[in-house]
């Protein structure tokens, strides 16, 4: 390869920077899956290790500060996914991974806590068939903990409109998510006891994801709190597949929400189509009674022949009794039609659509009352921070700068750095001097040192 003169020539130091800085710039955020070798924690406190596969390995530095956030201690041999950013580290021009938070191995920690609590709680009986509490088949009252925004609680209300079958739901929304998620469902959950003692029982309503999106129901907290409920609670999380603490304490467990909402809600329509079935069988059977008296009287009739004048006052009795059966049995259809109609009556006043205009008031209203509160606490903070803003301005070193004083810092000639001057002896002729102002900065050569006289 040939050179020409106007190829730049690097020093050892500008193009280990400039190497440096095409890392640290591709490369801001990764994630490097390895495993652990050759670990180091000295005096500092700072973690130093190789992370390794078959085909090639790379150090990584794990700093004090950092490492304090991480679930376990480090140690050789294990597999993890270390996120975090490459750098070169110049005295060396070596590549490293700076190490943000450590995962060891995704799930895998998940699962151990997830069969440890569940050993745990299966030995305290809290997963016995002895303790769950029997539903009822014909629900009133049914409360529903779940967010509002997900696509599960939208499956269970669908099939509660077309099944129109008229139970009251409430839905309280909580997060179904995330590290306080436990904690609000556990909440949610006394206050259903609490404020809705007459609910047939209360649903755990939440869709599919990974073990780590399903922690909340994983949780000793949540387990506890489903133990010591007095409603019965239906665990209705993920899909199929899924299972979660949450489904071992419930009183009922649900594959899907789509599931529960099947298992739980009667089809008002087949409960009409029984109603009538079992009226037209017992009409059916009655007449089908009467006529198969009055054949047997008929038979009876001919063969006692000439003596039936003998009969006369007993088959006089006889059709009283029949008119009176047949009166009765007709004013019984007519109170059982009359149950039917206020059935019906009651079915109309209860549809879906008036509690729907229901509860879409009681929505605007939460929804107007948590706009207001949430206007008060950003004002209060919005003013919070324009006190500290303004104490910030009172100290902060720029505002010095604005009044007309400056900041000057001598130059090293070899490696660049800055140290910040106090005294003019620090200085000889011909340094370079760095003076920043309160916007912008400039450089200078020293020409001249006037030494300060007591």
């Amino acid at each position: 390869m040939n050179f020409t003169t106007n190829d730049p020539v690097y020093t050892v130091g500008s193009l280990t920077r400039e190497l440096k800085n095409l890392v640290e710039n591709k490369y801001r955020f990764i994630k490097v899956q390895g495993e652990i070798s050759s670990l180091k924690v000295p005096f500092s406190g700072h973690s130093y290790f190789t992370l390794k596969d078959e085909s090639a390995q790379l150090k990584a530095v794990l700093f004090k500060g950092s490492a304090r956030y991480i679930e376990q201690d480090l140690s050789d041999g294990q597999k993890v996914v270390c996120h975090g950013r490459l750098s070169i580290y110049e005295p060396r021009g070596d590549y490293q991974l700076i190490v943000d938070s450590v995962d060891f191995q995704g799930a895998g920690l998940l699962q151990q806590r997830f069969e440890k609590l569940k050993n745990k709680l299966a030995q305290e009986g809290l997963f016995s068939a002895e303790r769950k509490k029997e539903l009822t088949k014909f629900p009133k009252e049914i409360v529903i903990l779940t967010s509002p925004s997900g696509a599960a609680i939208h499956d269970f209300l669908k099939i509660w409109r077309n099944r129109a079958y008229p139970a009251n739901i409430t839905i309280l929304p909580v997060r179904v998510q995330g590290n306080e998620a436990a904690q609000e469902i556990s909440n949610a959950l006394m206050t259903v006891n609490r404020l809705y003692p007459d609910t047939d029982f209360v649903v755990l309503c939440r869709g599919g994801g990974s073990l780590e999106d399903l922690w909340a129901f994983n949780e000793e907290i949540l387990a506890r709190a489903i133990a010591r409920s007095n409603v019965p609670v239906v665990s209705a999380i993920g899909h199929e597949v899924d299972f979660t603490i949450a489904d071992f304490c419930a009183d009922f467990r649900a594959a899907t929400p789509t599931a529960a909402a099947e298992a739980l809600i009667p089809d008002l329509s087949i409960l009409k189509e029984k109603v009538k079935r079992f009226k037209n069988s017992l009409s059916g059977s009655i007449h089908g009674l009467i006529e198969d008296n009055q054949y047997r009287i008929n038979q009876n009739r001919r063969l006692l022949g000439d003596l039936d004048f003998l009969f006369t006052n007993v088959s006089l009795r006889l059709d009283h009794a029949t008119d009176k059966l047949q009166n009765v049995i007709s004013k019984r259809l007519e109170h059982e039609q009359i149950r039917s109609d206020a059935l019906a009556a009651k079915l109309q006043n209860n549809s879906p659509q008036s509690r729907l205009i229901l509860q879409g008031q009681r929505l605007t209203f939460i929804t107007e009352k948590l706009h207001l509160h949430l206007k008060r606490s950003l004002d209060e903070w919005d003013a919070r921070l324009g006190r500290q803003a303004a104490l910030l301005d009172a100290v902060s070193p720029l505002a010095t700068l604005a009044r007309g004083y400056s900041i000057s810092s001598r130059i090293d000639p070899v490696s660049e750095k800055r140290s910040v001057l106090h005294r003019s002896n620090e200085l000889k002729r011909g340094d370079q001097v760095e003076v920043r102002l309160h916007q912008g900065k400039f450089e200078c050569e020293v020409s001249k040192v006037l030494l300060h006289r007591k």
